[in-house]
């Protein structure tokens, strides 16, 4: 593994639960996928004349210990497979004690910066890609979700079957010109972030009668895991509508699976699936579920979504 990054969380990167927002983990990510290109001879990936970059297609991140603002963070990470025009790239966020927080999978794509046509790689970044290839420690290895389950289809994922199955509308927006990169597209860490700023919509009354159940708790949410399919690049002006649905439902955790979509057009731009806990704010612990309350989350999120 090598270094590929070094900071801290300011106190703007942290919510209303009092740690870094899921969006900051992987806004900080891509900041260290872009020392990994430079060391791998793509140092322009990311730069307004660039020729070629690289995308995410799909991601998964586990979320092990949180981060709270002031206190020092880094990351490394190295390549646990390359292709002709791809790689997947692996890497860790740490505290400073040395404890993992948080643990990222991400497949990339080598494409033309204008088309998005992916292309392949020289043999020089090729060659600097599979050198650090490196294996991960099991302790970070993805837990409530599967990854070798194969996403829905494009064709699969659509507004009009989202709104047949009765997926209910969380999130409504329209992409601002300061949430795009330097091509014009909507950066990655705004997918998740906009979820983020939805989900409330869906469980804040749930979520706070599950913490009521036992007297004193503060009722927070925090998410523990989360794999993302990117599939289209919105641009500033773009709208997105995102409508979600239960997953699954434990004692401990729940899961749920987003859909990002074009209300225009009716395409997805992505879709997630994310496992959730209800959280105590004062204790930092999660707040199990009373069996009661367990069934109540099909009716509060239908539709049978799939990521």
């Amino acid at each position: 593994m090598i270094d590929l990054w070094k900071g801290i969380a300011n106190t703007w990167d942290c919510d209303e639960m009092g740690h870094m927002n899921v969006r900051v983990y992987i806004e900080k990510a891509f900041e260290g996928l872009g020392h990994l290109a430079g060391a791998c001879h793509l140092s322009h990936a990311f730069r307004p004349d660039a020729a070629s970059t690289l995308i995410p297609a799909e991601q998964h991140i586990r979320f092990i210990k949180e981060v709270h603002p002031g206190l020092p963070l880094s990351m490394v990470g190295c390549t646990l497979e390359v292709d002709e025009t791809g790689t997947t790239v692996y890497q860790e966020m740490r505290h400073g004690d040395g404890s993992v927080a948080a643990a990222f999978r991400t497949k990339l794509l080598h494409v033309d910066a204008t088309t998005l046509k992916p292309f392949p790689w020289t043999a020089r970044s090729r060659a600097a890609l599979e050198a650090l290839g490196d294996e991960p420690p099991a302790s970070t290895a993805p837990r409530g979700l599967d990854l070798s389950l194969t996403p829905s289809k494009t064709g699969e994922v659509t507004r009009a079957i989202a709104m047949d199955r009765g997926a209910k509308v969380i999130g409504l927006g329209m992409v601002p010109p300061g949430d795009c990169d330097v091509f014009g597209r909507m950066n990655p860490h705004m997918f998740i972030g906009r979820i983020s700023d939805s989900v409330p919509n869906l469980l804040h009354d749930w979520r706070s009668r599950v913490a009521s159940a036992v007297p004193g708790q503060e009722m927070g949410g925090a998410v523990l895991e989360n794999r993302i399919i990117y599939r289209r690049w919105p641009k500033a002006g773009d709208l997105y509508e995102i409508r979600s649905s239960l997953g699954r439902v434990e004692e401990k955790v729940h899961s749920l699976v987003h859909w990002m979509l074009d209300p225009l057009t009716g395409q997805p731009w992505m879709t997630a699936e994310a496992v959730a806990v209800t959280f105590d704010l004062k204790k930092r612990k999660v707040i199990p579920t009373p069996a009661e309350m367990m069934d109540e989350l099909a009716d509060i999120a239908p539709g049978e979504l799939s990521l």
